[in-house]
This record gives structure tokens, C-alpha cells and sequence, in this order.
């Protein structure tokens, strides 16, 4: 019996994921949400130019020190807070609750960073209101796309990260 508690305990030890994955596949994640949307963004602020791909970067690499990894704890918090909160709810309306939810908030930051990148602070009056056109502008393709990774792509990561 010992020696098959100890086989046991091999086999899962050896299923389980290696924190390089889980950390590569958060990054990937936030690179494909947060690359995505700022990219959208910039073409809203700024238009295409042959500019575009330098500031497109310059709005992800601020965005990826600021915006994501608040967005990160974030999700989490938003997740434990359903399954405490609402554990009748079916699991796809929890995580369609937090991708709309997520959506708005991330949507408020990613624009907020990427109107500051490309505008300025100069300017109180023109930064909100380039930050409010790119909110309203983008955020049907933000909701859309956050409902997507929702209901596909974030059980598949919570799962990967919870081994």
C-alpha cells in the first residue's frame, strides 16, 4: 500500500505545470488582450502613419508595466469574488460577469495609458476628452473580445494555473 501511495504521489507530482508555463502562458495572455487592444487604441488616438508601430509599442510596453498586471490581480480578485459571492451562479455566467466587467475597467486603463502615451498630460481637457472618444470607440471591440477570452481561453488558464 505504501508503495503505491508512493507511486501515486510521483504521477502527480510529475502532471504538475511548471511555473515557466504558467508565467509564459500569463504572458501570452496579457500580450494578446493588452497588445490587441492598445493597438486598436493608438489607431484611434493617432490614425496609421508610418509612426504608428513605435507608438503602438511605446502605449504596450507602458500599458504592460501599469495597467496589466493591476488587471491581473484584478481578474483574480473578480473571480474569487464570484465564486464567494454568487456560487448558485453557473460557472459561464460567473465568467461572462467578470469578462464584462473586466472589459470596462481594463478598457478605462488600457485607454487611459495609451491617450497618455500618445497625447500628453499637457492638456487636462484634450487628454479626457481623447481618453473618453477612445473608451466609447473601442469599447465595443474590448467587450467582445473580453466575453471571448471569458468564455474560452481564461478556464483553460485558471485551470493551467491552479496545477
Amino acid at each position: 500500500m505504501n508503495n503505491q501511495t508512493s507511486i501515486t504521489s510521483t504521477l502527480v507530482a510529475e502532471t504538475k505545470t511548471p511555473v515557466s508555463v504558467k508565467v509564459l502562458t500569463v504572458l501570452g495572455m496579457m500580450t494578446l488582450m493588452g497588445g490587441t487592444i492598445t493597438g486598436v487604441m493608438t489607431y484611434i488616438n493617432l490614425g496609421y502613419s508610418s509612426s504608428f508601430f513605435n507608438q503602438w509599442l511605446s502605449a504596450f510596453l507602458l500599458a504592460t508595466v501599469t495597467v496589466m498586471p493591476a488587471g491581473f490581480i484584478l481578474m483574480t480578485a473578480l473571480t474569487k469574488f464570484a465564486e464567494k459571492f454568487l456560487p448558485k451562479l453557473n460557472k459561464k455566467f460567473q465568467n461572462i460577469l467578470i469578462g464584462i466587467a473586466m472589459a470596462l475597467i481594463m478598457e478605462s486603463g488600457l485607454a487611459l495609458s495609451t491617450t497618455i502615451n500618445n497625447i500628453g498630460m499637457t492638456d487636462l481637457n484634450q487628454l479626457f476628452s481623447t481618453w473618453f472618444n477612445t473608451v466609447t470607440a473601442a469599447l465595443p471591440f474590448a467587450v467582445a473580445m473580453m466575453l471571448l477570452v471569458s468564455l474560452t481561453i481564461k478556464p483553460k488558464v485558471e485551470a493551467l494555473l491552479k496545477s
